[in-house]
């Protein structure tokens, strides 16, 4: 187990340049199994569930080959169905290996998938949808998929969940028929992956709406995918610079849907980006001050589906409000766990007033110190990193390789942008 050492205080400047999105590219390495041919990712970012995923599917039997920010795999070799249980432990992205696995390949037999912990997470999105298809389930807390006759079917999710909707959206690209997938998750990585599965072959409409359309097709062939950027990632050095009073440019920007729904929480603390020559801008350093609601009233960043303000970044969000002038309530809508961090928080002196598992209440600005801290997921890790970036002192983050899921060298880069920091 490795820790950060962090001596807050210093301003983060520079340029940022993206990696590729991490909601995006699991799924894609799920997809592969669709086919026998070779699927190509590029922009794959060097992150430590992406590296889980290709041990799962080599475990299976697929062809992985690697190398810096590309993944090539070929399922033509793959012997078995049984994914790896203490694999599957460490991401929760292996669920999403129960579709096309069951529905090319005749089965899968999936022990529970971990991930952080963060509220109940639940699979029933993905069972209801999949049986639906025709594949048998049974089992528990080890679930066996079956294939029957795999057919069409008209569908309502009962929660609009980004990984039941890929994994359905898999599996209905093989299914006989037509497949009407209503409530379905619009986010950017449910689009990218539903673009690779078109250059596969597949017949999909609907991408970036709630309502998805799948007519199955007999085979899918290889394709090539560049993986669109991470607009998580960019959140959060973008947070981390403003937290700072520094200032950071996204090399080449952000598509224009993500900047609006970014954009939206960077403007209710205070701060608006500029398009220049060579990307995305934000400067911190003005003063800057949560813009009250209409009448005066106390506002509110809460986050939902897509395009609501994303989740993963409501952790940075808050640490950001601790530093910005003025009172804002958080309201966590999608899991019950994801605010236990502000303890520690409070703990370095931030002004944060909890409410009840989903709500806080933050007053800002406050003078935070450096404390003993540990990492219990990859966004409040990232949070907490944020926090001793802004403090006075040394802070010690422990379990650093929590952040090492889904950020890639966090601490290279952050040394790179100027900040005080080393892993031991």
């Amino acid at each position: 187990m490795s820790r950060l050492i962090i001596h807050g205080g210093r301003r983060l400047r520079g340029v940022y340049r993206p990696v590729g999105n991490k909601n995006a590219v699991l799924p894609m390495l799920a997809a592969s199994l669709l086919t026998d041919e070779p699927v190509r990712l590029t922009n794959v970012p060097d992150i430590a569930d992406v590296r889980v995923m290709l041990e799962l599917l080599a475990a299976l039997g697929v062809d992985v080959a690697s190398g810096p920010g590309t993944v090539t795999l070929r399922t033509a070799g793959l012997r078995r169905r049984r994914l790896d249980p203490a694999l599957c432990r460490r991401v929760r992205s292996s669920i999403l290996l129960a579709g096309p696995l069951a529905a090319r390949h005749g089965r899968a037999v999936l022990p529970p998938p971990g991930g952080d912990v963060i509220g109940r997470r639940r699979l029933d999105a993905h069972f209801e949808g999949l049986r639906a298809l025709g594949i048998q389930i049974s089992g528990g807390p080890v679930y066996t998929f079956r294939r029957g006759a795999l057919r069409g079917a008209d569908m309502l999710l009962d929660e609009a969940s980004v990984t039941a909707t890929e994994n359905i959206l898999m599996a209905a690209a093989l299914a006989e028929g037509e497949t009407t997938i209503f409530n379905a998750a619009c986010e950017p990585h449910v689009c990218e992956l539903g673009e690779l599965l078109r250059r596969m072959g597949a017949q999909i409409e609907g991408l970036g709406t709630n309502r998805l359309r799948v007519r199955g097709v007999a085979r899918l062939g290889g394709a090539e995918f560049a993986v669109g950027p991470d607009y998580i990632e960019a959140g959060s050095f973008l947070a981390a610079a403003a937290a700072t009073r520094g200032a950071l440019t996204v090399a080449g920007g952000l598509p224009a849907d993500i900047q609006a729904v970014m954009g939206r929480g960077f403007q209710r603390l205070g701060l608006e980006w500029r398009t220049t020559a060579e990307g995305l801008a934000l400067d911190g350093a003005p003063a800057r001050r949560i813009r009250r609601d209409w009448e005066g009233a106390t506002p509110k960043l809460e986050d939902g589906p897509w395009p609501m303000f994303p989740s993963d970044l409501m952790s940075v969000m808050l640490v950001l409000a601790t530093q910005t002038r003025g009172t804002l309530l958080f309201f966590e809508k999608m899991f019950e766990s994801r605010m236990y961090f502000t303890d520690r928080l409070i703990e370095m002196g931030a002004g944060i007033v909890p409410c009840d598992p989903h709500r806080v209440v933050v007053n800002g600005p406050a003078r935070l110190h450096g404390a003993r801290l540990t990492s219990p997921d990859i966004r409040a890790g990232m949070a907490l990193v944020i926090a001793a970036l802004c403090a006075r002192g040394t802070s010690v983050i422990d379990n650093a390789e929590m952040m090492d899921r889904g950020y890639e060298d966090l601490d290279g880069r952050l040394r790179a942008f100027g900040a005080e920091i080393r892993r031991e």
